[in-house]
């Protein structure tokens, strides 16, 4: 792994300013303006850890001047793996971690860092998440039941609006506010500094998805609370990367729920875990299916066991 030098004229940043870390792959032009935006929004500096990118995004954005460091892990590592060497080159805090297909809105930093910074046992907190056409994403998500995950899990693919999928990704409630939730989405949050290291960051054994609902999951079982920020707002462009590989996202998504269950089973729910895994060897299936009927649209995954 290989470290560039601060970003020349930088002053040291302060260990009270929020820090931004990017990971990213392959993300074209999208980088540099996740970047700009950050800048904007009053990061105290930016972090990109680059996996292995080969289509420029990585040099256009340093050509900006607002990267403060760049992490090289030398090989795609996954996004968690990632984020990890991004934090550990970090002082500020909290730090926020975020795809390079997200851009923060004016002030969104500030509201985040408040809302962290107003409630010692708040660990971690995520925006209110927008896509590109202004439609709100359910960025912050229960950890469902066994029925509930079941019926996401069959009918959600074909069927997004049914009643599991709904209670899941809490869409009968309306956004206002902090709130405390479950878990949100590894897109974009912040979380503090030593909540982070106390639980050891990102589980590695994570490649691709799933990671943030651990993450969220192993801060909750040591006491810390996870907040949903509604008015830090971005914008995300998904599937930038997905879109390259869509097959082996299907494969590396199911493998990690199958992860999770595994990890978050106790009791009678692991005699759950065959029929578990069996449901999710056939979701991938379809996925599979349904994406290439889709002629090359990018996949839609369920989030979550």
């Amino acid at each position: 792994m290989t470290a560039g030098p601060p970003r020349p004229g930088r002053s040291q940043p302060a260990a009270t300013q929020p820090a931004a870390v990017v990971v990213n792959y392959e993300s074209g032009p999208l980088l540099a303006r996740c970047i700009a935006a950050l800048v904007a929004a009053g990061a105290g500096e930016v972090v990109v850890v680059d996996n292995g990118s080969e289509d420029g995004s990585l040099a256009d954005a340093e050509a900006t001047g607002l990267v403060d460091a760049v992490v090289r892990p030398g090989r795609n590592v996954g996004y968690g793996a990632a984020a990890n060497r991004g934090v550990a080159v970090t002082v500020g805090d909290p730090v926020v971690v975020c795809n390079p297909d997200v851009e923060v809105s004016p002030g969104a930093l500030d509201r985040l860092a408040d809302a962290l910074a107003s409630d010692p046992g708040m660990g971690l907190v995520g925006p209110l998440v927008r896509s590109t056409t202004g439609e709100r994403y359910p960025s912050a998500r229960r950890f469902p039941s066994l029925p509930d995950a079941a019926g996401h899990a069959l009918l959600g693919l074909f069927v997004p609006d049914n009643r599991f999928t709904r209670a899941y990704r809490m869409d009968d409630v309306a956004p206002s506010g902090t709130r405390d939730v479950d878990w949100v989405s590894g897109a974009c949050f912040a979380v503090r500094r030593s909540a982070f290291e106390q639980v050891g960051g990102f589980d590695e054994s994570y490649f691709m998805y799933a990671e943030d609902v651990d993450l969220c999951w192993r801060l909750g079982r040591r006491g810390w609370r996870v907040g949903y920020v509604t008015d830090a707002v971005v914008t995300h462009v998904q599937g930038v990367s997905t879109a390259r590989h869509p097959y082996a996202m299907l494969l590396h998504h199911h493998t990690s729920l199958f992860r999770f269950a595994v990890r978050s089973s106790h009791g009678w729910r692991r005699l759950a875990l065959p029929a578990v895994a069996v449901g999710l060897a056939v979701r991938a299936v379809l996925a599979v299916v349904h994406h290439a009927t889709r002629r090359g649209q990018v996949p839609r995954v369920p989030t979550c066991p």
